[in-house]
C-alpha cells in the first residue's frame, strides 16, 4: 500500500468523514486546534526569550522552565490530536500541501532542538541558571523562536492553499 492510498484510507474512515462534511466539526476542532497551538506558542516564547536573556531576567531559567513546561506539554497534546483529526479529514490534499509539509518538517526540527538542549546544555543549566545563558543555550532559544514562528505562519498559510 502506497502513501497516498493509506491517507486515502484514512479519509474514508467514518469519523473523518463526519469531520470533513459537518458544518460545525471541521471549525469546532480547528478552534480548539488554534487555542491549544496558542498557549504552545506563548509557552515556549516565554521559555525562548528568558534562554535569549530577554524576558523574565530576574527568574532562574529553570523556574520559567518548570513552571511553563507543564502548560506547553498539556497544550501540545491537545494541539497534535485535534492537527490530527484536521488532517485526517483531508489526508491526501494536505499530504501534498507544501505549508505543511513545512510545518512538519519546522515541528521535527523543534524536538530535535528541544531534545539537544535537554540533553546537552541543560545539563549545566545550574551554572548559569540565574545569570546570562551561555551562547549555546541562546542559539537554541533562537533556533526555537525562529522554528516556533514558521510553524505558526505555515499553519496559517494551508488555509489558504488547500
Amino acid at each position: 500500500m502506497t502513501s497516498l492510498e493509506l491517507l486515502a484510507w484514512l479519509e474514508h474512515r467514518p469519523f473523518a468523514v463526519s469531520i470533513a462534511e459537518s458544518t460545525w466539526l471541521f471549525p469546532f476542532i480547528e478552534t480548539v486546534h488554534v487555542l491549544a497551538l496558542t498557549l504552545v506558542f506563548g509557552s515556549v516564547v516565554m521559555m525562548d526569550l528568558r534562554l535569549l536573556g530577554i524576558g523574565s531576567k530576574d527568574r532562574a531559567v529553570s523556574e520559567v522552565i518548570t513552571t511553563t513546561w507543564p502548560w506547553t506539554w498539556i497544550a501540545f497534546a491537545i494541539t497534535a490530536t485535534a492537527g490530527s483529526l484536521l488532517f485526517s479529514s483531508k489526508a491526501t490534499t494536505y499530504y501534498v500541501n507544501l505549508p505543511f509539509r513545512i510545518k512538519l518538517v519546522c515541528l521535527g526540527l523543534a524536538g530535535v532542538n528541544l531534545l539537544i538542549f535537554h540533553l546537552l546544555t541543560a545539563r549545566r543549566m545550574a551554572r548559569w541558571d540565574r545569570g546570562t545563558p551561555p551562547t549555546v543555550a541562546r542559539l537554541a532559544g533562537a533556533v526555537s523562536l525562529m522554528l516556533w514562528i514558521v510553524i505558526v505562519a505555515t499553519g496559517r498559510w494551508i488555509g489558504f492553499t488547500t
